[in-house]
């Protein structure tokens, strides 16, 4: 993405999170970091111990067993964008863009065979650390429609699907009852081959799985800056430094602050709500199913989880988009936004009136405006696994398993999918395209209606 080498990067500090990473606020306390606090040497270094840092580490374990690895987190494992995460590991289209997620047949069946590779991966990752089921189950996930033109778009989509060959359930409005317990939905398409994961367990449990005497993590550990040595980079943080010829950033949209996809990707933020655990007497009220997991018909609508496990029975609502170049968010504007989720599932929920939200957030994400990663070697040794497209849990696993790949030269389909994309273009517009992504969200939020 240079036309010059660059062999010194200067990294600026991180964006602050807004509100808790409530998946990780519900597990134990975890034991103290190791904090990267000395110089040392190794064949690897990863930046970033999310969905993309976590994949790229197990790749290259397999690629590479003699090789040593260090992985480098700037906080806590969880509390950032990894953990803040709804946990919808989706294997079919899911274009945030489009009408009803899909785009074209075979560009959609090569997004499925890549999507499903991650996902085959992450089971496997999942399997040989022991994760439970409430870390990780690929046990499919519904499109619940709300309103008429939401049925339409399911019934759209469905279409979509055949076409595919794909398969899915069409489910009405009282089989949508009996597993909700909500009259709300006036349909729903459940698809089979998502997996649903609680964020903060898998990535923590994965991290710890890892760790062994040739891969080494550290958290509370940021990158400050890169200086190229001859054929190394030299890694700096607060307290250490770490030299390594070869590098992997799986830092999504920061990215950008590496010095990268400049002017390519856009920065938003999604927002959750949490309820405080229900109490027996409430789950009996609500009555159907204790686990199920629900994406709006509508793109712009609301993102509804109910859960079981650690932290008791939860419900989860998530909407609201915004756009935020700066990747940070005015403390104001949560006021608004726990307005509208309390407001979204109050009409949801009428059974469960009143009920207090004990966690409220924001997560960033990073789209590219043609819906593709930062994918490549962006330097010589250094390879970006970037820009997720709001997809992170199955697009952060695949962009990291195939850098690893791509670092290595190890050759696959799902690496030459990849390849194969164009880069990401530029984002449209000029000093105005705030004002202009900001008018277009809430154009298409109020345009989702009862969805939303």
């Amino acid at each position: 993405m240079t036309t010059q080498p660059r062999n010194r990067i200067t990294v600026p500090p991180l964006p602050r999170e807004p509100g808790p990473a409530a998946w990780n606020a519900l597990l134990p306390q975890p034991p103290a970091p190791r904090v990267l606090d000395e110089k040392r040497t190794a064949d690897w270094v990863i930046i970033g111990a999310g969905f993309a840092g976590l994949a790229a580490a197990k790749r290259l374990s397999q690629l590479r067993p003699e090789d040593s690895i260090v992985l480098l987190e700037a906080i806590r494992f969880a509390d950032g964008p990894a953990g803040r995460n709804s946990g919808f590991m989706i294997d079919l289209p899911h274009d945030l863009t489009s009408e009803d997620y899909g785009g074209a047949v075979e560009s959609d069946r090569a997004q499925t065979r890549a999507n499903r590779a991650a996902i085959d991966f992450a089971q496997a990752m999942a399997e040989e650390a022991g994760l439970s089921k409430e870390a990780f189950n690929r046990c499919g996930k519904i499109n619940g429609a709300a309103t008429e033109k939401g049925h339409s778009h399911n019934l759209d989509y469905s279409r979509h699907l055949e076409r595919l060959g794909e398969g899915f359930d069409i489910l009405d409005a009282k089989a949508m009852q009996d597993l909700t317990g909500i009259d709300y939905y006036r349909s729903g398409l459940f698809t089979p081959g998502s997996a649903m994961i609680q964020p903060a367990l898998y990535i923590r449990s994965l991290a710890r799985a890892l760790e062994s005497n040739r891969l080494t993590l550290y958290e509370n550990s940021p990158v400050r800056g890169l200086v190229r040595q001859g054929t190394d980079w030299v890694i700096q943080t607060d307290a250490g430094q770490v030299t390594a010829p070869k590098v992997i950033l799986g830092v999504n949209g920061l990215i950008n602050n590496f010095g990268f996809y400049q002017g390519r990707l856009m920065h938003f933020f999604t927002y959750g709500s949490m309820t405080r655990a229900l109490s027996e007497g409430e789950v009996a009220t609500l009555g159907g199913a204790e686990n199920w997991h629900l994406t709006p018909a509508d793109p712009m609508g609301t993102t509804v989880r109910r859960t079981t496990g650690t932290g008791g029975h939860r419900i989860v609502v998530r909407n609201r988009f915004s756009f935020d170049p700066k990747m940070e968010v005015p403390p104001e504007r949560f006021d608004t936004i726990n307005r509208d989720h309390d407001r979204s599932f109050a009409v949801r929920f009428p059974q469960l009136a009143g009920m207090e939200m004990e966690y409220r957030w924001g997560g960033r994400i990073c789209l590219s405006p043609n819906n593709v990663g930062a994918f490549g070697e962006v330097e010589d040794g250094l390879y970006s696994a970037c820009c997720q497209n709001a997809l992170g849990t199955a697009k952060g696993t695949l962009l990291g398993m195939a850098a690893a790949e791509l670092a290595t030269g190890h050759q696959s389909a799902y690496l030459d999918y990849l390849l194969s994309e164009p880069a990401p273009t530029r984002v449209p517009g000029g000093p105005f395209k705030s004002l202009g992504a900001t008018a277009v969200i809430k154009w298409n939020e109020f345009r989702a209606g009862r969805e939303f």
